[in-house]
């Protein structure tokens, strides 16, 4: 089985490149949701699951193409899961700004068992009039102390990934996508629907 079309129901371009290359391999074209329409979906839900399932089901309805969407965060141990659901939102301003916020947050925490924190993606893949799949996938690691990279978007450059000894951000494009928790929820969804290359 070959996916024809997929549009990737987010608004950000990094994300949109990660999924290029991840979900590239299994699909014939690849649309960026913003070439198609002006749509927001508000995240309402209460999980990561329920919003990808939202952004999803109204990208499908207004394309009447398959749409994947993720909702996705960093669960920092030290700080109870946060920012978590609101990774994206925990505070205005550029990723920069979030970034800063969290290791704020941890300033005080020195030690490496202190910053242990995961990254959870839930995929959501909607076919209209059809179904919609929900697959999750995690990455363990690290929040490092300080920034490091230029590569990725979000919390990346402080987020190392348990067996490498460099954040994300100091990862190419090739080596992230292959452990990320987008692209282990991806492989799951490629298993189920025996998607080939």
């Amino acid at each position: 089985m070959k996916i024809d079309k997929l549009v990737i129901a987010t608004g950000n371009a990094g994300k949109f490149r990660e999924f290029q290359e991840i979900a590239g391999a299994f699909v014939n074209e690849v649309i960026f949701a913003p070439e198609i329409a002006k749509l927001i979906v508000e995240e309402t839900g209460r999980t990561y699951s329920e919003n990808a399932m939202l952004k999803a089901a109204a990208w499908a309805k207004c394309s009447g193409l398959p749409c994947l969407a993720d909702d996705s965060g960093l669960e920092v141990n030290a700080l109870d899961g946060a920012p978590g659901l609101f990774s994206a939102r925990i505070i205005k301003g550029t990723d920069g700004n979030k970034v800063s916020w969290l290791l704020e947050s941890l300033r005080d925490k020195h030690d490496k068992s202190e910053r242990v924190a995961r990254f959870a993606a839930s995929l959501a893949l909607c076919v209209p009039d059809d179904y919609i799949l929900i697959c999750e996938g995690f990455c363990y690691g690290t929040i490092a102390n300080a920034p490091a990279g230029d590569n990725g978007f979000g919390y990346d450059p402080v987020f190392i990934p348990d067996g490498y000894s460099k954040t994300f951000a100091e990862l190419d494009s090739a080596a992230k996508n292959s452990i990320s928790h987008r692209y282990n929820a991806f492989k799951k969804l490629v298993t189920i629907l025996n998607l080939h290359k």
